[in-house]
């Protein structure tokens, strides 16, 4: 028996594979996203807690990995596979996709919180990423970001100048 509530395709009226999946993908709800600016202390055994809306959202596994600017991107498992498939999509003769995703990928761990909500920071990363005590945790959509404090507060202050010719850029590809 049919599901009353999900509407069923209609054999009056054929779709490609392409159209159909690219409909599915538009009525796909949306992931919910990582979003603010939290400033937990990392400890000496390089733990951080993440914040409650954080582990809500990343639901159990996720992955670190070398980010760009030095931070450490936490990706949703799936989201992080989504991303590395996408790059080796790349014929193998890119020599700069075969770059990134070694680098890329060469620095992922997969990794989980424990009872407190803390993630441990392997010490490669720590150590990419410049980590001191004081720790910058950022939401960026369907991914957070873990900088140095000081570091994150350095590059923001030099994207306030430009933030509005940065917009201008931006959303442009944006339709509202």
């Amino acid at each position: 028996m049919a599901d009353p509530i999900t509407p069923q395709p209609s054999s009056s009226c054929p779709q490609s594979a392409q159209q159909a999946s690219a409909t599915e993908q538009a009525s796909a709800p949306l992931p919910a996203l990582l979003l603010g600016t939290f400033t937990p202390k990392m400890d000496a055994k390089g733990r951080v807690a993440l914040p409650a809306r954080f582990r809500q959202i990343l639901n159990g596994t996720f992955v670190l990995s070398r980010g760009q600017e030095r931070c450490i991107y936490l990706l949703p498992a799936d989201e992080f596979r989504r991303m590395a498939l996408k790059i080796q999509q790349a014929p193998l003769g890119n020599k700069a996709a075969r770059d990134y995703l070694r680098v890329f990928l060469s620095g992922a761990v997969e990794e989980t919180t424990d009872n407190q909500g803390r993630v441990v920071i392997p010490p490669m990363l720590r150590t990419y990423a410049k980590l001191d005590k004081q720790v910058a945790v950022i939401g960026v959509g369907t991914r957070a970001e873990i900088w140095d404090l000081q570091t994150w507060n350095d590059y923001l202050a030099g994207q306030e100048e430009g933030y509005s010719e940065l917009a201008d850029d931006v959303l442009t590809q944006v339709s509202w």
